[in-house]
């Protein structure tokens, strides 16, 4: 029997229609960058699946009842609960959103000159590495560079380069091991559980700390459960459980894998490393029990750690993400294979030969997919991973240039992706059609957030 949705529709909202014209007027006046676009231009937006996802009535009914007591408040504890179940650690903070965990216990466990090793580091990470004088080295798996290869956990870390770095030269420069599952800079790919404990004992010998960034938790135990040998009888919950047990702790955006439009938390086990985390957090975010969160916020992530783990919500989303793959793949576009959970990653460089890195032939199909259907994604190539020198020109492209189309959990139906892999379709006909762009302005951190391009006019 084909998987479906356990849940049905009873609130909905109206999504914008537009012409192409007004979605050209539109991009241009967005510097041909989908972040700058107003949401009432995008018809359907693939941009992120953080806190972008459809909350239940269950969540709405326990955001009611939240206590907003400033210390100590109900909601907090029900928080706490929640993640007390699923984690084991034993500080757990809650903060506004993952990228603020990152600031606050890389600040404690990084200083300047250190090194941050990982499956891949993504952009805010990254960022919050740096921002601290820091190098963020990823380490993928030799099977993540094969995109068309079937490999069950192109996620994983490059075990032997982690132990080759870990006992090298720069070993004691290493600050922590972060591991991303699942893997989203790498495709979206999950983390088995043996690389998993092989990190563990790696860490445990060389005496570094390990953390996991486990955004997307669940997606990657459920992937497990389907994946990995030995696991097929574990629930989801139990492959979780286990996960964070062989970490001495993570950060975690639950704007993901709680299925809610706020919040994030930090856990850690050592008790002085806690403690400097938590001096941080009630400067910078608020007091120990909200952590810059609305009470609501808090009810609603609790409630939403347990919907997140249920197997028939799980195996509807798996099955959503794979019927949108074998569409686009019928479509005449390739992906990163196997199709992840959370994401589809079209590979954009063989969709579009004609356009060289330089001219970011990633970022020119997520512009093209907006022109054509109103449809709006983010570029993981060359303009998002490549180097630049200070007038914008690109010195050193990225290893593959893709497209991300991050699926909101519980938002779109079928039919809406069958829209997107409509379009794509039209887009693979003619690709030569397609546009070029080149970068007009940029920061010099998270440029993708806030550049502004410029189209290319068309060749001969």
């Amino acid at each position: 029997m084909k998987p479906f949705p356990p849940y049905r529709i009873q609130v909905v909202k109206d999504i914008p229609i537009t012409t192409r014209t007004e979605r050209a007027q539109a991009l241009a006046r967005a510097g041909y960058n989908a972040f700058n676009l107003p949401a009432d231009a995008v018809t359907i937006d693939l941009l992120t699946d953080s806190g972008t996802g459809a909350v239940s009535a269950a969540q709405e009914a326990a955001a009611a009842a939240a206590d907003r007591s400033y210390a100590g408040s109900a909601s907090y504890y029900r928080f706490r609960a929640a993640l007390d179940e699923l984690t084991g650690f034993e500080h757990v903070f809650p903060v506004h959103q993952g990228r603020a965990a990152e600031r606050v216990l890389f600040s404690a466990t990084l200083s300047a000159g250190r090194i941050s090793l990982s499956n891949t580091h993504f952009d805010t990470t990254r960022a919050n590495v740096e921002l601290l004088g820091c190098e963020a080295r990823d380490l993928p798996c030799p099977e993540a560079a094969d995109l068309d290869s079937d490999e069950p956990f192109k996620g994983d870390v490059d075990l032997d380069a982690l132990e080759r770095t870990l006992a090298g030269p720069e070993g004691d420069r290493v600050g922590q091991v972060l591991i991303t599952i699942t893997n989203n800079g790498g495709g979206g790919q999950p983390v088995s559980m043996a690389n998993l404990r092989a990190v563990r004992a790696l860490c445990d010998r060389y005496g570094v700390p390990f953390f996991l960034d486990a955004a997307r938790f669940a997606e990657n135990a459920w992937l497990v459960t389907r994946r990995e040998p030995g696991y097929g009888g574990h629930s989801p919950a139990e492959v979780a459980r286990e996960a964070f047990g062989l970490a001495d702790g993570c950060v975690a955006s639950l704007k993901k894998d709680a299925i809610a439009p706020m919040g994030a938390f930090l856990g850690v086990r050592d008790d002085e490393l806690a403690r400097r985390c938590e001096v941080n957090i009630i400067a910078t975010e608020g007091f120990r029990t909200y952590g810059g969160l609305a009470a609501h916020d808090l009810d609603r992530v609790a409630q939403g750690l347990r919907e997140v783990l249920d197997p028939n919500y799980l195996r509807a989303r798996a099955g959503e993400a794979e019927h949108l793959a074998g569409l686009v793949n019928e479509a005449g576009v390739d992906i990163v294979r196997p199709a992840g959970v959370h994401a589809l990653y079209l590979n954009a460089g063989r969709l579009l030969p004609h356009v060289p890195p330089h001219e970011f032939p990633g970022h020119s199909l997520a512009c093209e997919l907006y022109l054509a259907g109103g449809i709006r994604c983010v570029e993981l190539g060359s303009l998002y991973l490549g180097e630049f020198d200070e007038g914008h020109n690109l010195v050193s492209p990225a290893p593959f240039e893709l497209v991300r189309m991050a699926l909101p959990r519980r938002t779109y139906t079928r039919a809406h992706y069958e829209y997107v892999a409509d379009v794509l379709a039209d887009i693979a006909k003619h690709p030569e059609r397609v546009a070029r762009y080149r970068v007009a302005d940029a920061p010099p951190i998270l440029r993708h957030f806030k550049m502004t391009l410029e189209q290319l006019p068309a060749r001969g």
